[in-house]
């Protein structure tokens, strides 16, 4: 039976396997008198019952008495009933290696292996989670891996010596998680209904819930670029709310600045490469926010678990004693020169994209599907495939000084002949993108210039 890995970070704990990510459930409980809810359906009642809703718990997990609720005790067990929920959910019932933030102290990472040896799969390893996602996304001797939970971004720094890839440090940025976004968000949607509508969909609490979870279903799923859109329905009116992009992410830069105000503080005096989650890299115009001076990678949502999977015998316990691993040898891992690594992965990046006889130039191109329209605007950067059938926004595919990444946008893409979902996805020279099997290509090239 092959081993599964499980990332804890509040905003979304994964379950992963050898063949992706088989589920997926965000750090929330609700407790009632009568249940006890965790993750989807609890977040999405947290507004209507704000007393009985929790989302600190991994947060802050400990074993200190919750005074407002007469069924739980303390923070550990929720965390547990999560556990058991994602045992039953994802059918975890073999050897586990979790994925850890480095914010997780001795003490949590106690409780954490506690709870988990109480359920019915077998925790074999600890593993720090920016490690996992930075083995294979590295290629400097320090990077710093930046990630997004519920209440907070934690920075790790990941250095590289003669002998060991290993966590040096870790920061935590409080006041910038999902949750804060959230909230922030919850405000200015709010002051729109209010402008433009007057009406305050926050004075209801059933009203307030539906505006919290079309607020987060359009971050999971919004057009780059394009104003954000919000209708809510109150008895037989449905209200309509607008917001140019360029205003919302004026709203968003204030959170952004603070994140980058600690990066820039940790790349002071040296050659640092950014290692990003995606779940922080899908903020709404962030990625345009990094100083253009810093190199930065993005990490699929799988990539951390691929790696505990590949590299399961560096990670697990042969003995039983489970402690966290923060560092790996380089020989192990057989991790290459640094930098002829940096050197080949620049040489083979692509420049244009081939889409029928036009090459586009590979800097930020945007992928629509518009009938009636010209198929490549050269000067906005846009290729239209023209195709009925398809969303209007398909995604993005940007060049950066790292790689080349396609942001798609929704789960209409083929790449190289296999169906991806939405989410970031790394790309390389050749590799080419459908979106239906008898629809035009567009393929990554490189156009020499004879330099």
């Amino acid at each position: 039976m092959s081993i599964k890995v499980i990332e804890i970070n509040d905003s979304n704990i994964r379950v992963g396997d050898e063949t992706g990510i088989i589920f997926q459930s965000p750090g929330f409980a609700l407790v009632t008198e009568d249940k006890l809810e965790v993750g989807e359906l609890a977040e999405r009642q947290s507004r209507i019952q704000p007393t009985n809703s929790f989302s600190k718990y991994w947060y802050e997990l400990n074993l200190e008495p919750i005074s407002h609720s007469a069924k739980v005790r303390h923070n550990a067990d929720l965390a547990y009933a999560q556990l058991t929920y994602l045992a039953a959910e994802a059918d975890i019932d073999q050897d586990v290696i979790f994925s850890v933030p480095g914010n997780f102290s001795k003490d949590q990472l106690a409780i954490l292996l506690g709870l988990a040896r109480q359920t019915k799969f077998t925790p074999v390893g600890f593993v720090n989670s920016a490690l996992a996602d930075s083995i294979q996304a590295t290629y400097k001797k320090q990077s710093l891996h930046v990630d997004i939970q519920l209440h907070q971004v934690v920075i790790t720094t990941i250095v590289m010596n003669e002998a060991f890839f290993k966590v040096e440090n870790v920061v935590q940025v409080p006041g910038v998680g999902v949750q804060n976004f959230m909230n922030l968000m919850m405000q200015v949607a709010t002051d729109l209904f209010i402008d433009q509508c007057r009406f305050n969909p926050q004075h209801d609490a059933i009203s307030e819930q539906e505006l919290y979870n079309v607020l987060l279903a359009w971050f999971s799923n919004y057009e780059e670029g394009k104003t954000l859109q919000l209708e809510l329905q109150s008895s037989d009116t449905a209200h309509l709310a607008k917001l140019p992009w360029e205003n919302l992410t004026g709203v968003l830069d204030r959170y952004y600045r603070k994140i980058n105000e600690q990066i820039g503080a940790l790349t002071v005096g040296s050659e640092v490469q950014l290692v990003l989650s995606e779940s922080l890299s899908r903020l709404p115009g962030y990625l345009r926010t990094i100083p253009s001076d810093l190199a930065y990678e993005v990490a699929s949502c799988y990539q951390g678990a691929r790696a505990c999977i590949n590299h399961q015998k560096l990670i697990a316990s042969q003995d039983g004693e489970i402690t966290l691993v923060d560092k790996l040898a380089k020989s192990e891992l057989g991790i290459d020169d640094l930098v002829s690594k940096s050197e080949v992965q620049q040489s083979e990046l692509a420049s244009h994209l081939l889409f029928g006889n036009e090459a586009v130039e590979l800097r930020r191109v945007v992928i629509r599907s518009t009938p009636g329209k010209p198929e490549v605007r050269k000067s906005s950067q846009e290729i239209n495939l023209a195709m009925e059938g398809l969303p209007e926004h398909l995604g993005t595919i940007d060049k950066t000084d790292s790689g080349v990444y396609f942001n798609s946008t929704n789960d209409h893409a083929i790449l190289n002949h296999r169906s991806i979902s939405q989410g970031i996805h790394p790309l390389q020279l050749g590799d080419h993108i459908r979106f239906a099997e008898t629809g035009k290509e567009i393929r990554l090239i490189k156009v020499w210039n004879g330099k």
